[in-house]
């Protein structure tokens, strides 16, 4: 996908902006022009300029232009936002088609829209007020993430098999002692590795060190044993395929599903993502402070990496019990 050929003018400029200006990664570039352009073909067709019957996927954007965009009212923006929760189909790749986007997703697509409105105002200043200041997002739900405990990830790393052992087990080490996403286990390179930390390029192209405990790093020199065999010295990737390229996101999710199905672990319940959460919760349960997570994790804001100082359900007990109404029993009457 390249939002270059397929923008109108006043959509490349905005994504140019936040890519080249406020340093957004590509992946979330992208995201911005999916999600506008899919409000883009709303509008097209709520207003009449393309027939209704038109399969919503064929529905060009390229002529949106200032006036477009700038006619926008909070009626058609809420229509959209029942459209989204009612009819838009959640997996256009899918057999079975599910209607209605979840409140998180309908929550990103606003804070796109509201993104390139303050974008338009404060910014190009193409527009003198902005007209969906007063947009709120969805009320999205609260939950926990899930994680495995500090058994079921040890029944995991022994569990790790194959004829690609020493790469997949050093992914999961990885993950499971230094919470990386995996974005970013898979942008590493050799020349990344230091011995006793890793050089991590986050969200953003935001750079960090993360350290590496014994078993990390014993995990790491083992792969780039074998891995000295496998490719030739100008390869840069860390991880590579038995084809002797760069290991891809969609691998690495593979790897990790069917090495949880050998560890007897519920493969729809966890996955890569589930391992950084389960790296982030034995951290925190074995003392370190939500702000070191904090910067372990890349975390931009505090209040990301606050959501696991809830799961760990320890210090609620203790406060319950010390409580001294808690070995209260009432008069037998």
């Amino acid at each position: 996908m390249d939002y270059r050929n397929e923008s109108p003018e006043i959509l490349k400029n905005f994504l140019m902006y936040h890519e080249n200006i406020k340093a957004h990664s590509q992946k979330t570039v992208d995201e911005y022009f999916l999600d506008l352009r899919n409000f883009f073909r709303y509008l097209k067709i709520e207003r009449g300029i393309v027939p209704k019957n038109i399969p919503f996927e064929d529905i060009s954007i390229i002529d949106v232009d200032l006036d477009f965009v700038s006619k926008v009212t909070m009626s058609e923006v809420y229509n959209y936002l029942t459209f989204l929760s009612r009819d838009r189909i959640v997996n256009q790749r899918s057999r079975y088609k599910e209607y209605g986007l979840s409140p998180t997703s309908r929550a990103r697509k606003i804070a796109s829209i509201r993104s390139f409105y303050k974008y338009l105002t404060i910014k190009a200043k193409l527009i003198s007020e902005n007209p969906v200041s007063e947009l709120d997002s969805p009320k999205t739900p609260k939950t926990l993430p899930r994680y495995l405990t500090l058994e079921e990830s040890m029944r995991l790393l022994n569990a790790i098999d194959g004829r690609n052992r020493d790469r997949d087990y050093c992914i999961i080490c990885i993950f499971l002692n230094c919470g990386l996403r995996i974005s970013e286990i898979v942008e590493l390179n050799v020349s990344d590795y230091n011995g006793d930390s890793l050089r991590i390029i986050g969200k953003g192209n935001k750079q960090r060190v993360v350290y590496l405990n014994d078993s990390t790093k014993q995990a790491i020199e083992n792969w780039l044993t074998v891995r000295k065999n496998m490719v030739p010295d100008y390869e840069a990737a860390m991880f590579v395929t038995n084809r002797k390229s760069r290991i891809s996101r969609e691998m690495v999710h593979s790897m990790v599903k069917t090495n949880l199905l050998r560890a007897g672990l519920d493969q729809s319940q966890y996955s890569s993502h589930k391992l950084r959460h389960t790296a982030a919760t034995l951290m925190l349960k074995n003392g370190v402070d939500v702000r070191t997570l904090q910067e372990v994790l890349g975390h931009e804001h505090l209040n990301t990496t606050q959501i696991y100082t809830h799961v760990d359900n320890s210090e609620l007990r203790i406060a319950a019990e010390a409580n001294p109404l808690s070995n209260f029993k009432p008069d037998k009457k």
